[in-house]
């Protein structure tokens, strides 16, 4: 390992679009050794860099600033140069893994099960938060006044209403039903935490989340504080706890914004890999980012990008659930 694995070169950041009509550089297969004989098929080599695909789970140009050590830790301890680029959108992320365009995927628990199902890539990580392998999303207010039916209540200098502060789901999910007319702060469909399981909880509550809400459309879970916060919106979802993220800049968000429910438990994000790399290339990749996760600076560097405290063996037939969650809303 080198000794100083967390230089901080700048990341190139990438917008991926969902029409992938920007080819990223730098994913050619590396050349040489001899010709296969006739009749043989000659494996494919495995490339000579890979490019790393995170989420906007935060605003972009944060996330690019913070993960410039991971590319530069996975460089160093791969011998191959990894480029991280930012995709437009979650489901960006996994046609980009499909087209090749990257071979490391950072993907919510939805994106990872598409990545495997509709392209074979292998899903090799998934994280804990604090020991959990499992998360609500949570549905949050600056009108706690309406939604709270006790006094809210604080831990970790946030306030939280209707048992929501035992962070674990379900809580206080009776409470959306006063949610009707309301402008409520919503991600794209594919976020797990934004979109499928609170959409999926006000559906079973008897809403039309097309006529019976006011959607106000936001790119990522920060944006979705930011909007109740500055009251562009009544209510917002998000993972817990996305307060977390602005709480630098917006000192009072969370006495200012109140959890007043959570969905049910969602399985965790993490990594997948392209099914077209060398099993041992994938093992190696597997290595140095659970290694990575396991060293003080590693972990402080994941919990700034994800709020991820470590990387561990994946248990695929976890996402299982969030799939049929997003086939009950028509997503699949």
């Amino acid at each position: 390992m080198s000794s100083s694995p967390f230089r901080t070169n700048a990341l190139r950041a990438v917008t991926l679009g969902a029409a992938l009509t920007v080819a990223l550089t730098g994913c050619t297969s590396a050349a040489g050794g001899d010709a296969p004989a006739a009749g043989e098929t000659k494996p494919a080599a495995d490339p000579s860099s890979l490019v790393l695909a995170l989420v906007p789970s935060q605003d972009q140009d944060g996330l690019v600033d913070t993960a410039a050590p991971l590319t530069d830790y996975l460089t160093e301890e791969l011998g191959i140069e990894v480029t991280g680029v930012v995709s437009k959108d979650y489901q960006a992320a996994v046609e980009a893994m499909g087209a090749g365009q990257a071979q490391i995927g950072f993907l919510p628990s939805l994106q990872l099960w598409q990545a495997n199902d509709m392209y074979g890539a292998e899903v090799v990580l998934q994280t804990e938060r604090n020991g959990n392998i499992t998360y609500p999303a949570q549905f949050m207010t600056n009108n706690p006044d309406k939604y709270c039916a006790d006094t809210p209540v604080e831990r970790d200098g946030k306030l939280f209403c209707n048992g929501a502060d035992a962070i674990t789901g379900p809580a206080g999910l009776e409470s959306i039903e006063k949610m009707k007319g309301a402008k409520v702060a919503v991600l794209g469909p594919g976020s797990p935490a934004g979109y499928i399981y609170p959409m999926l909880a006000l559906q079973e509550a008897g809403f039309n989340t097309d006529t019976d809400i006011q959607q106000v459309p936001v790119t990522a879970n920060d944006a979705s504080v930011l909007a109740v916060y500055n009251g562009d919106a009544e209510v917002g979802s998000s993972f817990w706890d996305a307060r977390d993220i602005v709480a630098k800049d917006t000192t009072d968000v969370g006495k200012k914004v109140v959890v007043f429910a959570m969905t049910e438990e969602i399985p965790n994000d993490g990594v997948a890999l392209s099914g077209e790399l060398s099993p041992e290339l994938q093992q190696k990749i597997t290595d140095a980012l659970e290694s990575f996760s396991n060293t003080p600076e590693g972990s402080q560097i994941l919990e700034s990008i994800y709020s991820i405290t470590k990387l561990a063996p994946a248990n695929p037939e976890s996402l299982d659930v969030v799939a049929r969650a997003a086939e009950a809303l028509g997503l699949q």
